[in-house]
């Protein structure tokens, strides 16, 4: 990629607002949501939220209409993304 190519972080995010978006947590919770918006911080609103949790090695699906993210928390965002 040429130097006119490269996109910043928070420009990768801006255009997934509106679309699905795959999110990894530090406390091992997994997000998959519509991202509605988010912050300078990376706080995020999603909309339509499933959150997937492990407990003892048992896939666990919340589902939620909406939730605010601490952008502190988040460690991996996969535009589009789906869980396994």
């Amino acid at each position: 990629m040429s130097g006119n190519d490269t996109i910043s972080p928070i420009e990768l995010i801006d255009k997934c607002v509106g679309h699905k978006i795959w999110i990894l947590m530090k406390n091992d919770k997994e997000l998959l949501g519509t991202l509605r918006g988010f912050d300078d911080f990376f706080n995020m609103v999603l909309d339509d939220v499933s959150e997937y949790q492990y407990v003892d090695g048992v896939k666990k699906e919340i589902k939620t209409d909406s939730i605010l993210l601490n952008g502190a928390y988040i460690t991996l965002l996969i535009p589009g993304g789906e869980p396994l």
